[in-house]
């Protein structure tokens, strides 16, 4: 096992592991204190209309995948927060519209592209040195906007109406999250793609709040929780010699699945 560690693709998955749970711990508690899983959801399906421009026209994945992705997140809040009794209809129907153009560009490509898989299921193993430096800028500017607005995110996150009558702008902060959201599926492609992005925003969060009411502790519980999950999927990975983001996400399902079976029988004692 020492051995694999000397390999560069092997020291980019590690790295990448460590990059993308930040990302994920902080970003997936907001979301989840939020109640933004379904937006989050939305937006994680439809960017893969990003890949289908990037293939179609032969551009960087990532670079038409975060335009792409912004582009249409931009369009899932605006018509969300305009119309919130329809939200979930609006989410449902962006979703649709970037899987088809998705589809659609891939097989009007000129060839198909074997690493297509890839970005569906992610292979943390193809993480790129590239890769890693965004990753990096990435969370970067998410540890730097949450150090410089903490506040205004714990405080909007818990009791929007008491922020505003705090004067605090609402709105600038619900698309900031927005925007920081589309960033953090971008970057989990890599690892456990499109497909399954979701349920490592969302796992590791759910079980961090339960652990700690309070954000920033969610932050880093969730983040350590991810860390976790991403390394051993990696590790059964390569021993079994099976899909990295299927494993990580399947690790993070047993996780999920004992976290709710501890409580089921906290809850059983109780009674």
């Amino acid at each position: 096992m020492l051995e694999i560690l000397n390999f560069n693709f092997f020291q980019n998955a590690l790295f990448s592991c460590v990059l993308v749970s930040i990302a994920c711990g902080c970003i997936g508690s907001l979301v989840m204190v939020n109640r933004l899983i379904s937006m989050a959801g939305g937006i994680t399906h439809g960017a893969f209309g990003g890949i289908g421009v990037a293939f179609y026209f032969s551009l960087p994945i990532l670079l038409s995948t975060s335009l792409f992705t912004l582009i249409l997140a931009f369009i899932v809040a605006y018509l969300s927060k305009h119309y919130p009794n329809r939200s979930d209809s609006i989410i449902a129907v962006i979703w649709a519209f970037g899987m088809a153009v998705g589809i659609i560009l891939i097989d009007l490509s000129p060839k198909y592209n074997n690493d297509l898989m890839a970005y569906l299921f992610g292979n943390i193993l193809t993480v790129s040195n590239e890769d890693i430096w965004l990753m990096l800028g990435v969370d970067i500017i998410f540890i730097i906007i949450l150090l410089c607005f903490y506040r205004q995110f714990e405080i909007i996150s818990f009791d929007s109406e008491f922020a505003q009558t705090r004067g605090i702008n609402t709105n600038l902060f619900y698309y900031l999250l927005i925007f920081m959201i589309s960033l953090c599926v971008v970057i989990s492609i890599r690892l456990v793609g499109l497909i399954l992005a979701m349920a490592l925003l969302s796992i590791p969060s759910f079980i961090a709040e339960g652990i700690s009411k309070k954000l920033g502790w969610m932050m880093i519980y969730s983040s350590i929780l991810s860390l976790f999950f991403c390394l051993s999927g990696l590790m059964v990975s390569y021993y079994f010699n099976i899909s990295s983001g299927a494993s990580i996400i399947m690790i993070s399902c047993i996780a999920f699945a004992v976290y709710l079976g501890i409580n089921a029988l906290k809850i059983f004692s109780r009674s």
